[in-house]
């Protein structure tokens, strides 16, 4: 873990004198929604939460997946799993899409110019019907017995972040419709035998966004991260229940 983890940063953070527009991804924004305390941490005081281990067998899915839809993206025509679910519309072809998709190095950006905020989200996919509306696609995978979904309540972060790409992408002036899809592939555990193959079920689940929620979120954030004190505990959050237990005990 300590490969990967180098403790305290102090490069890009948030310095609230500084007129330089500051870059906050979609995952940021998720995390200052989770827990504003670890947010203000990373963000202000680079003192980040220590990294999961990568997910390779999602990646892989995710990198075959933008691989075959490209297929079809350069061909401008649908895909049969656009066909089967009766979705009237192709993998959208623009000159920017890898950018887009480089949540690193990349991702689609609005200044918010109230905050001097730089939002950023790297995507997925896009798909485009025959008018030029688009619908926003992410990709998702697992692997269980039951039927996937997104009715679970821990599934309210990949809402949010739909809605999110919803919202960059009608501030970068397109037509998008209030419809996303979730492609998701549940890795399949009933056959007899594994012969270096595994197999998916791909669903694709439709879901309407709703981006109204996004902007009082900015200012929340802009007024957290300009504020001189770090945000109390949250109740919900592992990390800080962590941190609070740990002060509370005697060490060494």
């Amino acid at each position: 873990m300590s490969k990967y983890y180098t403790g305290r940063k102090t490069k890009n953070l948030f310095d609230p004198h500084s007129k330089i527009p500051f870059k906050l991804s979609r995952s940021k924004i998720e995390l200052f929604i989770n827990c504003p305390r670890c947010f203000y941490l990373d963000r202000r005081l680079g003192v980040g939460q220590p990294p999961g281990f990568p997910f390779t067998l999602n990646s892989a899915v995710d990198k075959l997946l933008k691989k075959e839809f490209d297929v079809y993206r350069n061909k401008q025509i649908s895909h049969p799993l656009m066909e089967a679910n009766g979705i009237k519309a192709v993998p959208f072809k623009h000159d920017k899409l890898n950018i887009w998709r480089d949540a690193l190095h990349g991702g689609i950006e609005y200044l918010h110019i109230p905050t001097n905020l730089l939002l950023t989200g790297g995507i997925d996919d896009v798909w485009a019907s025959s008018d030029g509306q688009l619908f926003i696609v992410d990709y998702k995978s697992t692997s269980k017995e039951e039927e996937v979904s997104i009715d679970a309540d821990w599934q309210i972060s990949y809402k949010r972040q739909m809605e999110i790409y919803q919202w960059l992408f009608r501030k970068n002036g397109f037509n998008v419709s209030p419809t996303g899809y979730f492609v998701y592939c549940n890795g399949l555990t009933d056959r007899d035998t594994f012969s270096a193959k595994l197999d998916f079920d791909i669903k694709i689940i439709p879901y309407d966004g709703n981006d109204s929620w996004i902007e009082a979120k900015i200012i929340e954030m802009y007024k957290c991260l300009v504020g001189p004190v770090v945000p109390e505990y949250s109740a919900d959050c592992d990390f800080c229940i962590y941190q609070k237990i740990l002060k509370e005990v005697k060490v060494g």
